[in-house]
């Protein structure tokens, strides 16, 4: 009787969008140098049909390094979704390495899925669909030491849905306006010389270009040591490192990104607000490398 009670719990809470959601997962720790890792890593990624999109050392700390990857699928569905999809159409592993021992983690699919996706969530086909990815990619990963424990918080998938940090905070559907081009084109050729030329102390860590939708995301690693990763990382933690790199998203011929009071909040959920005041001018210098990258 208790058993079945546990399971008629467990389900109500299912359906209520309840259950709390870690942002990320902890693979375990490794001894070993940290690229060696990597490449393991990706091997087992491969093996399980994804595509490695790009790597870097965020804050060009060789102590830290990010594996971002997708797959068909992914990309598929993410596009499905209208309102900046494509955001969510990679999934990323943070390494950061202490002597001769490296952390691994990755970004949860689940948590960032629901935060990008919100309401289409409810779609049967499109939640299907994710569901697959995530658990091919946790899969692939957890073979690497044979564990997968959630850290970094939790937010119900309800509050994921509809995440900002408190009242007065952005949400998703708060983007930052960055540049308005003549065409989708235009957008794309000036954003991508400028991360060619390495603007701004920026390095392009990957993009997504579906040209027949006219929608691109660029991944942009931010290494400028007083504004970028290496600045705000040491202060909220490095931990959380799969949470970067940060993106443009160019729909159209208009390029936005998320707002930063919106994002670090949601992959560092448990921030105290006086961490927080800490990165207080993050936001804006986000804002301002994105932007430069929009101006020919």
């Amino acid at each position: 009787m208790k058993k079945l009670l546990s399971v008629f719990i467990i389900s109500l809470m299912v359906s209520a969008g309840i259950f709390a959601i870690p942002p990320f997962y902890s693979l375990g720790s490794k001894s070993g140098d940290i690229l060696e890792l990597a490449e393991s890593v990706n091997s087992k990624l491969a093996t399980e049909g994804f595509d490695i999109l790009g790597e870097y050392h965020p804050g060009n700390d060789k102590s830290l390094y990010v594996i971002v990857f997708s797959s068909k699928a992914l990309i598929s569905s993410a596009s499905r979704v209208k309102d900046r999809g494509l955001l969510g159409g990679v999934l990323r592993v943070g390494l950061v390495s202490s002597g001769n021992q490296v952390k691994l983690s990755m970004l949860n699919p689940d948590y960032m899925f629901n935060a990008y996706f919100r309401t289409a969530m409810s779609d049967a086909s499109l939640s299907s669909a994710l569901n697959e990815v995530s658990k091919q990619a946790k899969d692939a990963l957890k073979t690497l030491n044979g564990t997968l424990s959630g850290f970094g918080g939790d937010v119900s998938e309800k509050e994921l849905q509809k995440y900002h940090y408190m009242m007065g905070m952005p949400y998703f559907t708060d983007p930052v306006k960055l540049a308005e081009f003549s065409s989708f084109e235009e957008g794309v050729k000036i954003i991508s010389a400028n991360l060619k030329a390495g603007k701004g102390s920026t390095v392009k860590v990957y993009e997504n270009i579906i040209t027949g939708k006219k929608v691109a995301v660029f991944g942009v690693g931010l290494l400028d040591t007083g504004t970028g990763e290496a600045n705000f990382l040491s202060i909220i933690g490095t931990d959380h490192v799969a949470a970067m790199p940060y993106e443009i998203i160019l729909m159209d011929n208009e390029a936005s990104m998320l707002h930063g009071r919106f994002r670090f909040a949601l992959y560092w959920p448990e921030l105290t607000m006086g961490t927080f005041t800490k990165i207080m001018s993050t936001p804006g210098d986000v804002e301002e490398s994105l932007k430069g990258l929009c101006i020919k």
